[in-house]
């Protein structure tokens, strides 16, 4: 059983507390019972689907639907039965179960008290679809942002006692709990908003309830189809881990090499503007870069003399290789480009192919410069570590000639902004041996 710090209990315990106050008025409101059974059973069978298909969401329409027809406190019980019986894999199963209840009824609390003081209520029973959308609006807001503040809690307290949203492990500090965290579930709560709207409005409407449930067809559709790709991109990201760990394995001296790259390039990339989106690409791309030293036999990435032409043709052979490897992960993407091309060089001498200038991918030309920093700023068995200054100066040298300014000037500018802690990559035990005269490996000539 995983250890709960104390203070997260406590911060549970509250949470809990919270919501048993959201019920307690519960006997004294008029309350359609048969709905709030209704909505709880529909609630319940949704958990059930989604711990099936190994969905990690909430399907928030029905419980959305209820704080738009029912009164804060039945609302707030048809999320209930669903969260304590929501399928959980890590352990304490009883406290995230019970957390999980908590967060959703007092969410759905807040969501259907703002609803009612804005007359929401009035006007899905009245069937006005375009004057009910600004209450259900200002009810997905506050749901999302009561949803938000609890989830920011446990994230500060400990180490995600809920299904964490972000994936944090370890304790979050309080400055960045909440970082975030509103703006990325704001574009799904909205839509679940929506279509829980149409289902209130349906559901009073003269065709009932049986209708309100049709328009739950298209979002449980449309949610597998959304687990089904989740789930297909965390069997290519374990399959990226196993390769990069391979590597690691197999040439460790540039143990933890992969990541670095994989760290430089995406700041390379936030640096020059580029979208969310490619900037995770990019990381795989440098995450990646090497993983073609597969097929390179062991004996010479770890040899510690100079090497001969046919040695550096046989290492030089390892984009191509690599390539192969990955161009079956199609959601890579331009990754697989820099794969294959990140030891190219503006100016024509670099390999595989002896690209020139604009001729090579610009990932490549991002992963190079992040490839040649971390190599300068690590130790190997052939050469010590340089400090981030010298290195930085030997890039802004072979600027324009090996490598692509605008990358090198990006990379200067993040790390004046946020720094650089590289890690030694070589055993420290073993001294380093005198750096030979001539590069003895592909690409060592920074």
């Amino acid at each position: 059983m995983e250890a709960i710090p104390a203070r997260a209990r406590v911060y549970v315990a509250c949470v809990v507390l919270g919501a048993l106050c959201c019920l307690l008025p519960l006997p004294t409101v008029r309350t359609p019972w048969w709905a709030v059974l209704l909505l709880a059973a529909l609630y319940a069978g949704c958990e059930r689907v989604a711990a099936r298909w190994r969905f990690t969401g909430t399907f928030y329409p029905v419980l959305l639907a209820g704080a738009f027809l029912l009164p804060p406190p039945a609302a707030a019980l048809v999320a209930v039965p669903g969260a304590l019986l929501s399928g959980v894999e890590q352990r304490p199963r009883w406290l995230r179960r019970l957390w999980r209840a908590a967060q959703l009824v007092v969410g759905v609390w807040v969501a259907a008290r703002v609803h009612g003081a804005l007359d929401g209520r009035d006007a899905v029973g009245a069937s006005d679809f375009p004057y009910a959308l600004a209450p259900a609006g200002a009810a997905v807001l506050a749901f999302c942002l009561a949803l938000t503040v609890l989830d920011g809690g446990i994230l500060a307290f400990a180490v995600g006692v809920p299904p964490a949203p972000l994936g944090q492990r370890g304790r979050v500090p309080v400055r960045r709990a909440w970082r975030g965290l509103f703006l990325r579930s704001l574009a799904p709560v909205v839509v679940h908003g929506l279509a829980g709207l149409m289902m209130a409005v349906l559901w009073r409407s003269p065709y009932g309830p049986v209708a309100a449930l049709l328009v739950l067809l298209p979002m449980c559709v449309s949610w597998w189809v959304f687990a089904q790709y989740h789930r297909e991109r965390a069997a290519h990201q374990a399959t990226i881990r196993a390769l990069v760990q391979a590597v690691d394995i197999k040439d460790g001296y540039t143990r933890g090499h992969s990541e670095r790259v994989g760290q430089a390039s995406m700041m390379i990339a936030r640096e020059l503007g580029m979208p969310d989106e490619r900037v995770e690409v990019l990381r795989f791309a440098g995450i990646l870069h090497d993983v073609g030293k597969l097929g390179v036999p062991t004996r010479l990435l770890r040899k510690d003399g100079p090497l001969t032409p046919e040695e550096r043709r046989v290492i030089e052979l390892h984009p191509e290789y690599g390539h192969e490897m990955v161009r079956g992960i199609s959601f890579l993407g331009e990754a697989r480009a820099a794969v294959l091309h990140h030891h190219e060089r503006l100016d024509g001498s670099g390999y595989p192919y002896g690209l020139v200038g604009g001729q090579i991918p610009e990932s490549a030309r991002v992963v190079a410069v992040a490839d040649a920093f971390d190599a300068m700023t690590s130790t190997r068995c052939y050469s010590r570590a340089r400090p981030v200054p010298v290195a930085l100066e030997e890039l802004e040298r072979c600027a324009g000639t090996q490598f692509d300014p605008r990358m090198v000037t990006a990379l200067v500018r993040a790390l004046s902004r946020h720094g650089w802690r590289p890690a030694v990559t070589s055993d420290e035990a073993r001294p380093p041996r005198p750096r030979p005269s001539a590069p003895s490996r592909p690409g060592a000539r920074r």
